[in-house]
């Protein structure tokens, strides 16, 4: 299996170290003097030695062409010119952050094509650092002699812990985790994010981002409200799930009980208005329909990992048994985004993560009570997304009013994500796997056209990309875990 090799990460490999006898230029010896890095092999080693070569990405300007090429057995890269003159200059930048900045990898190894010559190539260079932990990407840069003009191709890295389309979108979101705080971009988002890390470890077999897990609940135990609760009940939630799935990884019992806690939390207010139900925030009596779906979802799936327990499945069937008449769904079978002040259903937006969490939150129910009704509801209810024209506009997933940023930064950018990991877990619990063929048709999609060279997606999984960042990727790799996860 490949993880046995590709995913071996800082963890494993950092003190591998092999020293090899390298005669080089002096000046591209100075060049790397600063920030040198060594894992399998130290910087400045000469391509002629690569352990195999691709070329991912390249560019041109004046007629030269600048290509990055990635040997993946060394773990490094280097860049060419081509097509040049005499006088032309070749270069890598590395960035240890997915592309945002390089300001400690530039102009790595930068070389000029000599006289006499119409090519040339820098010394190869590693793209992680694997004593850090850094997970790194390359890119190639040129000029043509001494004009002002830069030309650079796009980001890229080799495939180690990125040797599928899953591993690689995870390896691209890990680049955006902060070990020194424990956070992806943003509070419930990084919850989000760290359950997809979570789901792909199990998906792809991968280990090596495993740290993130106790990471983040050392770093964040005392934030917010403590242990992951929050005056939002719907952050609370997510945070909850997160430490579901980290239990399933892991098997400690601080996760089972950092969960516990933020269902009490939760618990505490479910208020009569309209009924039942769990209101928005502490300070927000607005009934909503993601906060009562995760309500649902982690209440069920404590049950399922607690022997004897009775509390969290009477949560779970009291919060169904509201949600079901309270209104939320409208007659198409999609729900809203919540009830208004008279308790009727307010119409709003049909966001995609509404019709996700309740599909997870309706298997873990029936993996409890083995009613088929709970079954027959959420098929109904996910016929009904997966064929909405509205919500699948030429036939792939669409958020509504999804965003154009650059920045990926909003909250509606993480809900097409928790809709995919929804209905795959629906999917798994039904015997004939009726949308298995919908998820693996939207990361086609999303793979062929909203993906840059560093497995880096954007917003519109039906192209074209225009941004990247937290909320995209994680949002990307719940559907490539989905569509991988049999």
């Amino acid at each position: 299996m490949r993880t046995s090799v590709r995913s071996a990460g800082a963890a494993l490999l950092g003190c591998l170290l092999v020293t090899t006898a390298l005669t080089v230029p002096a000046t591209a010896a100075r060049a790397a003097a600063a920030g040198q890095v060594c894992n399998k092999y130290c910087d400045t080693r000469d391509p002629a030695a690569a352990g195999g070569e691709r070329t991912p990405v390249s560019t041109s300007l004046y007629g030269r062409t600048i290509t990055l090429h990635l040997s993946d057995n060394d773990v490094m890269g280097w860049g060419s010119i081509e097509k040049g003159e005499p006088g032309d200059q070749v270069w890598l930048d590395r960035s240890f952050d997915g592309g945002r900045t390089w300001a400690s990898g530039s102009k790595l190894g930068a070389t000029a094509i000599p006289q006499g010559r119409a090519s040339w190539r820098t010394l190869m260079y590693n793209v992680d650092e694997w004593n850090t932990g850094a997970i790194g990407a390359l890119r190639a840069c040129g000029k043509a002699g001494d004009r002002a003009e830069i030309a650079c191709t796009g980001w890229a890295r080799t495939d180690w812990n990125a040797w599928s389309r899953s591993t690689a979108a995870a390896t691209a979101l890990m680049t955006g985790y902060d070990r020194g705080s424990g956070r992806f971009a943003g509070w419930w988002t990084s919850a989000t994010a760290l359950t997809s890390v979570i789901d792909n470890i199990r998906v792809s077999g991968m280990p090596s981002y495993k740290y993130a897990v106790s990471t983040t609940w050392e770093k964040l135990r005392g934030a917010e409200g403590g242990d992951f609760t929050n005056s939002y009940l719907d952050d609370t939630g997510w945070w909850g799930l997160a430490w579901i799935a980290a239990y399933d990884l892991t098997h400690e019992q601080r996760y089972l009980d950092t969960a516990r806690k933020d269902a009490d939390h939760m618990a505490a207010y479910w208020t009569g208005k309209c009924g039942g139900g769990v209101q928005w925030a502490t300070d927000k009596p607005y009934k909503n329909a993601i906060t009562n779906e995760l309500y649902l979802q982690l209440n069920a799936a404590l049950h399922n990992r607690i022997g004897g327990d009775t509390t969290y499945l009477r949560r779970a069937q009291d919060e169904w048994s509201w949600f079901e008449g309270s209104g939320l769904v409208n007659s198409g079978h999609t729900v809203n985004d919540g009830l208004k002040d008279s308790c009727a259903n307010n119409g709003d937006t049909t966001w995609t993560y509404n019709q996700g969490v309740v599909l997870a939150g309706l298997a873990e129910l029936h993996r409890a009570t083995g009613d088929q009704r709970l079954l027959d509801s959420a098929r109904t209810l996910a016929d009904a997304s997966t064929s909405s024209g509205y919500l699948n506009p030429g036939g792939t997933l669409h958020e509504p009013y999804e965003p154009d940023g650059t920045g990926c930064t909003s909250n509606g950018d993480s809900f097409k994500g928790a809709y995919a990991r929804g209905l795959a877990l629906l999917d798994k619990e039904l015997p004939d796997h009726p949308y298995r063929a919908y998820l693996r048709r939207q990361a086609d999609t999303a793979y062929a056209k909203d993906r840059n060279s560093l497995d880096q997606y954007g917003p519109h999984w039906a192209g074209p990309r225009t941004g990247t960042g937290n909320g995209c990727q994680h949002s990307a790799l719940d559907l490539l875990n989905a569509a991988e996860d049999d």
